[in-house]
This record gives structure tokens, C-alpha cells and sequence, in this order.
């Protein structure tokens, strides 16, 4: 599962960064939750070819009746995501990259506690999450949404949690994106990810709150 997350960097750094032929309008964020506005990169075959925009977290395909069934589709399991009537059509057609400098997840503790975590990578740099996205207009006013792709953890993060979310490495994000992709191959690319190191932090328990949007979510468990 991944839940929270965060994405620090500056728009002229996600620029950069991520070959966007725009600064993207973002401001640093320490603790993203579901059902708010994430930063999203999407096809665009006239902008390098990544747009950067803002979707809500939480999924609602195209065919639902109600915007709500979008609080439940924040993750999209890799095994399954190209069958799901939920996420196969996005999966088809719909790719999209979530750009994070961190997630958080948590381990279970003896008792009902649970231990917060900080995972980056081991030297710092940014990553992409694995993401879909739909529009739904059954409502008042159209919604654009996103939803994160996960799979089985790898050795890093095992000990924490049993999932985490498909973190792509910088060369497969044209072929992800791209619209007409195969899906075989792309399926391929929804593994635990093992290109580099993640390092994996304790940290205190603030960034439980999501209204604690802070730089100090990130402080180490003293």
C-alpha cells in the first residue's frame, strides 16, 4: 500500500528533473494524503512529451455513479491492475507518472502501535511512482483522478511492510507513458523495485496527522 507521501522539490527542480517542457505548479509538500491534489506527469505528444498537472489522489473510473468509489482507489495492485474493471481501461489507454522525494509507511508494533517510517532513496534523488488516471464526468463538473500502483516489497522494505508502491526507473518513464504501449511489456515494469537502494528511516509519529503538512514530518525518531 502507500498511503502518504511527499514530494519536495522546487517546479524548477521537477523541470529539470523530469525533462518537463514547464515548471510545474507545485509548491513542497511533506505529507500528501489521499482525496488532495497531487502532481501528476501525463503523455502530451506536444510537450516533450510530458505534461505536468494536478490531479485529485483516489481514482473514480469513467463508468462510476458516484465520485466517493474514488476514497477507496488510492492504490491499484500490479498483479491484477490490468484486469480490474476499475483500472483496466486506465491501464490500457490512461499512464501516468507520480513524481515523490519520499512515501511513509508503517510497521506494526507489539500491541496496536505502529511504528512510522521515511523511505528515499538511499542517494537522495527523486523517483516516480507508477500511476493511472481517469477522467469522470457524471458529476456537476468533470474530475481528473490519479491512483498509485503497488506490489510486493522488496528486501529494503520487507521488515516494514509486505507492500510498496512500483517505483519506475528514469529510463522506462517514455515507454510508461506512452499510449500505445504493450501491455504485456508494460506489465513487466510492476515489480518490486531493485535499481537502486532505499533507505528506510524511523521517524516521530507527526506525519500520522495529514493536516501536519510540515518539514519537520521528515525529522528522524530521536
Amino acid at each position: 500500500m502507500c498511503g502518504r507521501y511527499n514530494l519536495t522539490l522546487s517546479p524548477n527542480e521537477l523541470q529539470e528533473f523530469f525533462d518537463l517542457f514547464r515548471a510545474p505548479p507545485w509548491s513542497p509538500r511533506y505529507n500528501i494524503a489521499p482525496t488532495q491534489s497531487v502532481l501528476t506527469i501525463r503523455f502530451d505528444e506536444e510537450a516533450t512529451p510530458r505534461e505536468p498537472g494536478l490531479l485529485r489522489w483516489g481514482l473514480i473510473p469513467s463508468w462510476a455513479k458516484d465520485e466517493k468509489i474514488g476514497n477507496r482507489l488510492i492504490n491499484a495492485r500490479g498483479e491484477t491492475v490490468a484486469e480490474k474493471p476499475s483500472f483496466r481501461s486506465a491501464f490500457k489507454r490512461r499512464r501516468c507518472l507520480i513524481p515523490a522525494t519520499g512515501f511513509y509507511e508503517w510497521q506494526q508494533q507489539p500491541g496496536s502501535t505502529k511504528q512510522p517510517y521515511h523511505i528515499t532513496m538511499a542517494d537522495g534523488r527523486p523517483f516516480a511512482f507508477a500511476g493511472l488516471w481517469e477522467h469522470w464526468a457524471k458529476g456537476p463538473s468533470p474530475i481528473e483522478t490519479c491512483t498509485i500502483i503497488t506490489t510486493a516489497a522488496n528486501d529494503d522494505l520487507q521488515p516494514i511492510h509486505e507492500r510498496m508502491p512500483v517505483i519506475l526507473p528514469k529510463d522506462r518513464y517514455d515507454q510508461w507513458l506512452d499510449p500505445t504501449g504493450n501491455s504485456e511489456q508494460l506489465t513487466e515494469l510492476l515489480r518490486p523495485f531493485h535499481a537502486a537502494p532505499l533507505k528506510a528511516i524511523p521517524i516521530g509519529t507527526l506525519v500520522n496527522n495529514v493536516r501536519n503538512d510540515v518539514p519537520e514530518c521528515l525529522s528522524p525518531l530521536e
